[in-house]
């Protein structure tokens, strides 16, 4: 399974952006998802997943904030991230939940 992000970018504190993850072949619909973050220097961290039947769970620091959904047809998972703090600064990258498939990831910086 190949997975491309894209949509991360520059935005302001308190801003709204999108990103998210193609994936190849044609399982993507039976794949528990998520999203991961890092910065440079740290670990890995969660912030989201979505099963193959929308069941989700989020990461404390994103709850509330960021919603998680998939669009099984185009093979495509999105990240919603809603106001964003200059501490979600991260790339974020998508993964196989169980698998050890990851995209390149995507760099969102949350700055003034």
């Amino acid at each position: 399974v190949r997975l491309v992000e894209s949509g991360g970018g520059l935005v302001q504190p308190g801003g709204s952006l999108r990103i998210s993850c193609v994936a190849s072949g044609s399982v993507f619909r039976l794949l528990h998802m998520g999203w991961y973050r890092q910065v440079p220097g740290k670990q890995r961290e969660f912030v989201a997943s979505i099963t193959r039947f929308n069941g989700v769970d989020y990461a404390d620091s994103v709850k509330g904030r960021f919603t998680i959904s998939r669009e099984n047809a185009k093979n495509t998972l999105f990240l919603q991230m809603n106001s964003l703090k200059p501490e979600d600064t991260a790339v974020y990258s998508c993964h196989v939940e169980g698998m050890d498939y990851w995209g390149q990831g995507t760099l969102v910086t949350v700055s003034s």
